[in-house]
């Protein structure tokens, strides 16, 4: 059987792009070697925030931002119990503080209804804030998600649409002939017309197959989640640095991330967590919401992050092999992500997509440095 598309990488931005190539009528088979969003896609901090966002990414980040509140409607019942809140990021010095007014005034220009708030007006949204702040910026469209479930949240509609799931379905290798594309599998060879590489971290290790050099930086970001605890917060909240994002979940747990770093690498997955990141991270945390000074760290955890050389995404056409595309790898791409596969779809579908895609000519290695790597 040779399918119209193959989707390598079950991740939020490979189930997209496989959803709506199912839905606009193609065969697609979307594989993974694991499960369904268990790798970056099921255990970051679902975020769905401006402020952490670049602003050439905000028109995008807007639109998923609705899709995820949404997602029951076209995802036919999948939930990930998005929740809409405002949002906030905070400044402690007069660097943070700069860093904010430039920031918001980008992220404004590109359509985020972020404004600067004094510290008693922050305090105003988000009583349990700390006094010792100096400047906030705010934004009443932000929100999170369970991000553990986005893959049950996923499954059924892809089931429905008729994409082939293979799971547990390690690719190894791509071969490309005249009738298009040969996946290498665990489980046997698979014909595709076309191909889409979804690998997240894991991209610049599949672009190789197809003869490219896409260097991919891997971030292996802590997670810290509370006990239940009474109401200390309403708001997602943020510093300006970029070393803390925080959210109460309806059962009183506290999510803490922040980009903190642990022990692990694209090979071997998140090994441990780092002690000095850990206290670190939880001390912000509790000098910036003073009554998580009580809370109790449940458990902490790793995930990996892919970041390209701009931090923009790499989505488009691979160059120089035709009927072959890429997705993936932008920091902080679980926001943007259902949108980033709807986009790529209508692409691929042949259709004009609505917003441009983010070709990865810019991202590439020389052909010389491709071949001494191989």
């Amino acid at each position: 059987m040779t399918h119209d598309v193959a989707v390598v990488g079950a991740g939020v931005m490979g189930c997209s792009t496989a959803l709506h190539l199912a839905r606009g009528g193609m065969k697609v088979a979307l594989l993974d070697r694991g499960a369904i969003c268990r790798e970056a896609s099921g255990v970051n901090a679902g975020t769905l925030t401006m402020q952490m966002t670049r602003a050439a990414l905000i028109p995008y980040a807007l639109r998923a931002h609705e899709m995820w509140l949404r997602m029951p409607e076209w995802c036919d019942g999948g939930d990930v119990l998005a929740t809409a809140c405002p949002g906030l990021s905070v400044a402690f010095t007069d660097r943070e503080a700069a860093m904010l007014e430039e920031r918001a005034t980008a992220r404004r220009a590109a359509g985020a209804p972020i404004e600067l708030v004094t510290p008693a007006r922050a305090r105003e949204i988000e009583p349990g804030l700390s006094d010792r702040i100096i400047a906030a910026g705010h934004c009443p469209v932000d929100g999170f998600t369970s991000a553990y479930l986005t893959g049950r949240a996923f499954r059924p509609a892809l089931l429905r649409a008729g994409v082939d799931l293979s799971e547990g379905r390690a690719v190894r290798g791509i071969d490309r002939g005249t009738g298009g594309f040969t996946l290498d599998t665990a489980a046997g060879p698979l014909h595709a017309r076309r191909v889409v590489l979804a690998g997240g971290v894991w991209l610049e290790e599949m672009a190789a197959w197809l003869g490219l050099r896409l260097p991919v930086k891997v971030l292996v970001n802590q997670l810290v989640v509370t006990e239940r605890v009474a109401p200390v917060m309403r708001t997602v909240l943020g510093v300006a640095s970029g070393l803390l994002s925080l959210k109460q979940y309806a059962n009183g747990t506290v999510l803490i991330g922040g980009g903190w770093q642990g022990i692990g690498d694209r090979r071997r997955g998140g090994l441990a967590v780092r002690a000095e990141n850990f206290q670190g991270n939880v001390r912000l945390a509790a000098f910036t919401i003073p009554a998580l000074k009580q809370a109790r760290v449940v458990r902490s955890w790793l995930g990996l992050e892919a970041e390209t050389a701009d931090a923009l995404p790499a989505i488009g056409p691979i160059p120089g092999v035709p009927d072959a595309w890429i997705i993936g790898s932008v920091h902080s791409g679980y926001t943007s992500g259902p949108y980033f596969g709807k986009l790529l779809a209508q692409t691929v579908l042949g259709q004009p997509p609505d917003l441009p895609l983010f070709p990865i000519d810019r991202l590439l290695a020389p052909a010389a440095q491709a071949q001494e790597d191989a």
